[in-house]
Parts: structure tokens; C-alpha cells; sequence
């Protein structure tokens, strides 16, 4: 079996060797770029299955070169942030990362971010396989193909978006709890999830056209969670 690639961008040898030794010896087949442009040509050179990017870079800011990467592929992207610095982490999820860790960390634990992003790409199936299908309203969410449709028209979302969506749909029509969704979708019970869940929740209202004034699909409510309308509740709006 071909050994996952991890495109790792660090500019700090003390922090990128030691972590491409500890991932080499969890199985992966790592890459290290020290500089933004070293990064972008790496990442079409090598097609890495995961990108690790650090936002402070000696010749650009990690967020950039996020945009690019995100332009052009889905390739998932953990940030790697100073300790505190809540607004990069929400800022890069905004922009398409899948994921974050703040320094410093230990290399299990790393690992262990790495693993669960690769395993929720992974559901993504090649196109034409057969799946479950998730269908509320005009919005239909092929599970195994990892695609999502707004009536006729396809919605990109990123993994983590993917997997709201797919939480909130599978609980149409009821309230699904702050807590259980940053439980579920980020495995942790980090108070300071709320606002990544929020960004999340704010890039869906977008994709899916539903204006957070008057929503149509997923509803606030206040205090306790989101509500994606139920199929009935679609219907008699339309």
C-alpha cells in the first residue's frame, strides 16, 4: 500500500525535523518545504495527501499560499499556529483549512489530527459510486461521494463544513446542540470550538445561498444550537 504523503511547510528546522521523523515512523512519507514558494512548488511536484502549514512563513503569510491551495484542490489542510493566536485558527478556518494546532504540541497528538482528517477525506469516493444519499428539501448530500447539491447546482464545501451539514441534515427538523456538534465534528469539548463552529456555520448559510436574517435551512437557536428545516417545513416555504 502506497504510504500517505504529508507536505509538511515550516520554516523552524528545530519543529520540522523532529516532526518529520515522528510521522515517518507513524508511516507516512513526509516532504518539508521551509519557505512559501518552496511549498507551492512542492505541493503541484509532489501531490501530497495532506498539507501541515505553518502561518507565519520567512517569505509570506500561510494564509495566502491557503487561498492558493484552496483555489486549485481540496488536498486537506491542518494550520499549525502560535499558542493564543484564536483569530489565525478562525481566520484559516474561514479560508478552506480542515483543521488547526497550536504550538506547542506533541508529535502524537499531531499525528493523531492527521489520521482523522485523512479518514474524513477519505469518504470521498470516485464519482459515479453508489451511496447513501442525504435529501432534505433541494438539498441533497451524497455521502460517499462527498458531494452536495442545491437543487441543480453543486456546493463545494470543505471537509469540516461537509460534516455540519451532514449533522444537521441527518437531524432535520430538530436542534442540534453546540456541544454535540463541536463533539462530533471537531472531537473536542474546547470551549473556544464555539466560534470555529459559528464560521462554519456562517461559510454553509453562504454556499447554500440562505440569508442568516430570514434563514431558509439552518436556524439559530439562541443559546442551544442549529435547526436544519425540516423537508415539510421546505416544502410549505416554497
Amino acid at each position: 500500500m502506497r504510504r500517505r504523503r504529508i507536505l509538511l511547510i515550516e520554516d523552524e528546522e528545530s519543529i520540522s525535523e523532529p516532526l518529520a521523523a515522528a510521522l515517518a515512523r507513524e508511516g507516512f512519507d513526509v516532504v518539508i518545504a521551509a519557505t512559501a514558494a518552496q511549498g507551492q512548488e512542492l505541493f503541484h511536484a509532489r501531490a501530497p495527501d495532506l498539507v501541515l502549514l505553518d502561518v507565519m512563513l520567512p517569505d509570506g503569510d500561510g494564509r495566502d499560499l491557503l487561498r492558493q491551495i484552496r483555489s486549485a484542490s481540496r488536498t486537506p489542510v491542518i494550520m499549525v499556529t502560535a499558542r493564543g493566536e484564536e483569530l489565525e485558527r478562525v481566520l484559516g478556518l474561514e479560508l478552506g483549512a480542515d483543521d488547526y494546532v497550536t504550538k506547542p504540541f506533541s508529535a502524537a497528538e499531531l499525528a493523531s489530527r492527521v489520521r482523522a482528517v485523512l479518514r474524513r477525506a477519505d469518504g470521498r469516493a470516485p464519482p459515479g459510486a453508489d451511496g447513501d444519499v442525504l435529501a432534505v428539501g433541494e438539498i441533497r448530500m451524497a455521502l460517499d461521494r462527498h458531494e452536495v447539491r442545491c437543487g441543480e447546482e453543486p456546493v463545494d464545501l470543505t471537509v469540516k463544513e461537509f460534516e455540519v451539514l451532514r449533522l444537521l441534515l441527518e437531524n432535520a427538523g430538530k436542534v442540534v446542540r453546540r456541544e454535540q456538534l463541536i463533539h462530533e465534528v471537531w472531537n473536542t469539548s474546547w470551549f473556544g470550538s464555539t466560534k470555529t463552529l459559528d464560521v462554519h456555520v456562517s461559510a454553509l448559510r453562504k454556499k447554500l445561498g440562505d440569508d442568516p436574517s430570514a434563514p431558509r435551512f439552518i436556524h439559530t437557536v439562541r443559546g442551544v444550537g442549529f435547526r436544519f428545516a425540516s423537508s415539510d417545513e421546505l416544502t410549505d416555504g416554497t
